[in-house]
């Protein structure tokens, strides 16, 4: 709670006037206490796991809408009623883990020192934190990631998450209850390491979390041109066995080259994954070694995990450059040799 009662009491402590945003933040919360502020976290994460997939799941359910040329996985469809059973299981962890943990959690936060007081964090500095905080969440979750991905961590815990192959934005949230307490440990580092502003504290939890949605969402940042259609399924037309099912799966999976999906500003981040990206970790599965990162790719480069995701998409260069110069130039097929899309 804050000590000042009065606007003229909290501009003579700093000595100036307050700001628009510090006349809004005082406004809101001199009469509420800490642990209410704090609690707020319940909300924001409510919303956001209701909310901010909408948009998402729409667009892969409206299959007439001209979408599935997006889709990651275009041949892998939920039903609406399965897509409604996977927020009917995050609500379900969200009230009876995710809400509890925030209760319990208070006093770690004040021990940290996250403050509710003014004056307001600068621009720089609230930019500056959440970069500290998803580079520090970043490097903890890929060792954790990298962990669950054991014979032990993935029976007993991690393979909850990869029931869906084919993930959706619903699906990010979707775990063990086990994992969700584990992965609540790199979010908090961060704040730890660096305490801030409790505005600052709720855009992290926020953000962190719409980018989890995005990296799930199933959809390609990016569709590659002139498909032709065969049972549904798309490809390009060139002489691949398309009844292959690993070359079928090398064309469906990774259609990210010439057209960009305009509203999608991540793709401008330096070193971010994206959906793409972390929708052929989730393919791969349980066999998985490659792809651990949660949302930058260089501890995946520097450790060697991306070997599988990069082979997979000099394949598909090979391929587009076969579709350039062995079929055009040539007139003849162009043959990609495939391997086992799970041995990486």
């Amino acid at each position: 709670m804050l000590p000042y009662t009065t606007l003229d009491e909290a501009e003579a402590a700093l000595g100036r006037n307050l700001t628009v945003a510090e006349t809004l933040w005082f406004n809101y919360s001199a009469k509420k206490s800490d642990y209410h502020l704090y609690c707020h976290n319940i909300l924001i994460l409510f919303l956001i796991f209701s909310v901010v997939p909408l948009p998402l799941v729409f667009t892969s359910l409206w299959r007439s809408g001209g979408f599935d040329k997006y889709k990651i996985q275009p041949k892998v469809k939920l039903s609406p009623s399965e897509t409604f059973k996977c927020y009917k299981d995050v609500m379900f962890m969200f009230f009876f883990v995710v809400g509890p943990l925030q209760l319990v959690s208070y006093p770690s936060v004040k021990m940290i020192g996250i403050r509710t007081n003014l004056p307001l964090p600068s621009g720089w500095e609230v930019f500056l934190q959440l970069l500290v905080y998803f580079m520090v969440e970043d490097f903890t979750n890929y060792w954790i990631h990298r962990f669950l991905h054991g014979k032990w961590g993935y029976e007993k815990i991690h393979k909850v998450h990869h029931e869906y192959t084919a993930p959706i934005g619903f699906a990010a949230p979707y775990a063990h209850w086990a994992e969700v307490l584990i992965l609540g440990i790199p979010s908090f580092l961060g704040p730890a390491m660096v305490p801030g502003h409790m505005i600052t504290f709720w855009l992290w939890i926020a953000l962190r979390q719409i980018e989890a949605i995005e990296t799930h969402s199933g959809l390609s940042c990016k569709i590659v041109g002139d498909f032709k259609f065969s049972s549904g399924l798309p490809f390009l037309d060139v002489g691949i066995n398309m009844h292959n099912s690993r070359a079928r799966t090398l064309v469906l999976l990774f259609i990210s080259w010439i057209y960009d999906f305009p509203w999608t500003p991540t793709k401008y981040i330096p070193f971010y994954g994206g959906a793409d990206y972390h929708d052929y970790h989730h393919y791969v599965g349980g066999q998985s070694q490659s792809n651990f990162a949660s949302v930058f790719t260089y501890c995946d480069f520097i450790y060697g995990t991306d070997k599988g995701y990069r082979f997979q998409k000099k394949l598909l260069w090979k391929l587009k450059k076969g579709v350039e110069n062995g079929v055009d130039q040539n007139g003849g097929s162009y043959y990609v040799p495939t391997q086992d899309l799970k041995s990486d």
